[in-house]
């Protein structure tokens, strides 16, 4: 199944394909109507093509499950989507305002225009965030504005939905966002903090104040890590007419730990309309960064080390309240009996653990040494067909949305890829299937005997019977 890039007058589900409007990172956006809805719309396809990141299409499917979960003004409604068995694409409403990117061509801005800005985001954020989502991408690029004047927060495709499973955490190591405005524990890997979005709200004030990025624009996992030890100039360095109680808005915004930034972006949105009742600090009257003494005990010495992780009890309460079990799917075995075998012992389990969700999961084997293509010889996303096949699979046990999740790993030896799942998600059970005897498996070993050897959890390998038996 090749997915193609959609071309302007194609009809996809009654939406009439306009205009291609961006091509991002991630995803390509095109204007669209459809008779059905009477406001312009926005359809957002991911980019598949060869060498393009497999994060694409997680992020994509986590955006098609928080979109039409949201509601209010400060959101984009939700108008349709497809899947990936077919054409993969999301339409929503196409907001009629300009984004703050072009803001950045005027900076410094003024006192009073920060304020407003800042204000109407974090409303936007405030309501987010009562809808249990954490964006974690925002950024000038991402903010529109309605006619009316309301912040319109977009791409959730980076985003966190408390109810909902997380993608893009379960199958990915290092940090997703955008390293001028990612915060210390986001890049430490906890994506279930709202106040990650209060610190990034306040790096994008700091620019829009001096016209530069507090922590600069690191490209690599080390320079992300600076801003955890290493704290920005005072905005009053670089703009003599900061006042005291912005310059202690900004810096309590980038706060390192999240416990000493506001506690909701409600309270940011008070401050920031109400700047006569801001309770000073010294932060207020900082003038200069750290000094390097002070920097280097924070880098070094272990009681002055921030702790982003959950406790202990946290993680297993949240373990306890719901069990994770995968179903590790050999997509190349063409043992029909196996897989229903599979399929039928995953359904027996679940039944026993009603609140459990199931991950299906495959590994999609790359070569040690030769490069690895993203296509197939048909002009087929691998990685996608994978997902495709995953889903058909499961599609038997009848589970509702949201009880069972797909992946697709990709690596060199599956059964380390599936232990290293199994462990960082903390996997309360595995099932698999086991291949008939082999003198290579023999010689070699299988993945099955691996996975059951050295998992953190229980493992249930199940076999096919043999006629006969």
């Amino acid at each position: 199944m090749a997915v193609q890039m959609l071309q302007e007058g194609q009809e996809l589900d009654g939406f009439r394909i306009g205009a291609r409007l961006h091509v991002g990172g991630m995803a390509a956006l095109f204007e669209a109507t459809h008779p059905a809805h009477d406001f312009p719309l926005l359809v957002k396809v991911p980019r598949l093509a060869e060498g393009e990141d497999p994060a694409a299409i997680v992020s994509f499917e986590m955006e098609q499950m928080i979109l039409p979960r949201l509601t209010g003004p400060h959101v984009p409604r939700f108008a349709g989507a497809g899947g990936f068995d077919r054409q993969p694409y999301l339409a929503m409403e196409r907001i009629a305002g300009p984004s703050l990117l072009p803001l950045i061509e005027a900076l410094p801005l003024p006192i009073e225009r920060i304020a407003e800005i800042g204000a109407k985001v974090a409303d936007a954020l405030d309501s987010l965030h009562r809808q249990h989502v954490v964006h974690l991408d925002v950024k000038p690029s991402n903010i529109l504005t309605r006619p009316g004047g309301e912040a319109v927060l977009v791409d959730f495709g980076l985003s966190r939905h408390a109810l909902l499973p997380d993608l893009m955490e379960e199958e990915f190591r290092l940090p997703y966002g955008t390293a001028p405005y990612m915060a210390p524990e986001q890049v430490m890997g906890i994506r279930s903090e709202p106040r990650s979005d209060l610190f990034a709200l306040g790096a994008m004030l700091y620019f829009f104040t001096t016209g530069e990025r507090p922590f600069g624009d690191p490209q690599r996992l080390s320079g992300l890590k600076r801003r955890i030890w290493r704290d920005p100039q005072p905005p009053r360095r670089l703009r003599k007419d900061c006042p005291d109680w912005l310059q202690e808005v900004i810096l309590r915004c980038l706060e390192v730990q999240p416990e000493r930034r506001h506690p909701t972006a409600a309270q940011l949105a008070f401050d920031l309309r109400h700047p006569g009742q801001v309770a000073l600090t010294a932060r207020a009257r900082k003038e200069r960064r750290d000094g390097w003494a002070r920097t280097i005990q924070r880098r070094f010495h272990p009681d002055h080390q921030p702790r982003f992780a959950r406790t202990r009890a946290e993680m297993e309460d949240a373990g306890a309240a719901a069990p994770i079990v995968i179903a590790a799917v050999d997509l190349s075995e063409p043992d029909a009996a196996l897989q229903a075998a599979l399929r039928g012992t995953v359904g027996r389990i679940l039944a026993t653990l009603p609140e459990a969700r199931l991950a299906c999961l495959n590994v999609l084997r790359q070569n040690r040494i030769a490069l690895d293509m993203t296509l197939d010889e048909q002009g087929n996303n691998k990685h996608l067909q994978r997902l495709v096949e995953l889903k058909h699979w499961a599609a038997p046990l009848g589970l509702p949305e949201g009880r069972a999740t797909f992946h697709v790993l990709e690596a060199v030896n599956p059964a380390a890829a599936i232990l290293d799942h199994a462990r960082a998600n903390r996997v309360d059970h595995i099932v698999m299937g086991a291949r008939a005897q082999s003198l290579k498996r023999r010689v070699l070993g299988s993945v099955s005997a691996e996975v059951a050897a050295e998992a953190p959890c229980s493992v249930t390998v199940v076999r096919s019977r043999v006629e006969g038996e």
